[in-house]
């Protein structure tokens, strides 16, 4: 069996992963390590190859060269172990509307052959755990944007995984449903010592949320610390969308207008 060559405590290791799509370089030699049991964020625009350095992780992406190792298994060579281990939550809906959080549930314990005895008190503990047990045998279709990805949450650790990868998870959701679901998740990890990897381009809940952040530009890692010493670095008041300037040159929200290329300029001429 392939075994990782860091330390036991690292529920994933990185080693110049890298993936190309043809002559274009999507993720550039990465490495880096997440130590068990945190909550670790993948910061960056669009495109910068967040979400293909978590399909590679998650096996769903074969890697160009290098490799990674999820909870101690190697994602090139034991990529069915690494997915007993682990549960995902895509970015794009993944629950399904015509079923109700229930019907949703049970499809996955199913797909993670759980055990008949126990399905049923999975099910429940996961739904009350993420404030949906009055909602079960409601269709998804009628669920909010917050309720929805709660259950797909619920979905992604029914098995008890050891890492939970999540992408994009607040994407379109409101203030009050975004904070909603960090507190699932950081009341989540407490209670059960799960290993969380997010990706996000927002600094607001990286900052909240995150015990380590890794800044990602054009396939590349070019900062990586918790949040509170990437700010300190700069000094007083300085906020995660400052660092990022300082190692990109750009705002991670950029967009071309006025505001956005004033806030950088702003920022990069005190720096």
């Amino acid at each position: 069996m392939t075994q990782s060559p860091l330390k036991p405590s690292y529920a994933i290791e990185t080693f110049n992963l890298t993936r190309n799509y043809g002559s274009q370089i999507a993720v550039d030699n990465i490495s880096f390590h997440i130590e068990a049991g945190k909550i670790f964020g993948l910061l960056g625009p669009n495109g910068a190859g967040k979400s293909t350095t978590i399909k590679m992780l998650t096996t769903l992406l074969p890697v160009t060269s290098g490799t990674a190792f999820v909870s101690g298994y190697d994602i090139v060579q034991q990529p069915g172990q690494v997915r007993k281990t682990i549960g995902y939550v895509p970015q794009l809906l993944s629950a399904d509307g015509d079923l109700t959080g229930y019907e949703n549930l049970l499809l996955s314990a199913k797909l993670y052959s759980l055990d008949r005895q126990v399905r049923a008190q999975r099910i429940a503990e996961v739904l009350s755990f993420m404030g949906l047990s009055d909602h079960a045998q409601q269709l998804v279709n009628q669920y909010s944007g917050g309720m929805i990805r709660r259950l797909e949450i619920a979905q992604a650790v029914l098995h008890a995984p050891s890492v939970l990868i999540l992408d994009e998870p607040t994407v379109g959701l409101d203030p009050a449903a975004r904070k909603s679901l960090w507190k699932h998740l950081q009341e989540w990890r407490k209670r059960f010592g799960t290993t969380i990897l997010l990706t996000t381009h927002d600094m607001e809940e990286a900052d909240k949320l995150c015990d380590i952040v890794a800044f990602m530009h054009r396939g590349q890692i070019v900062a990586i610390n918790s949040p509170e010493q990437l700010k300190a670095s700069l000094g007083p008041k300085s906020t995660l969308d400052d660092v990022f300037i300082l190692h990109t040159g750009s705002s991670i929200k950029e967009t071309g207008d006025y505001i956005n290329a004033r806030q950088t300029r702003n920022t990069l001429s005190k720096l």
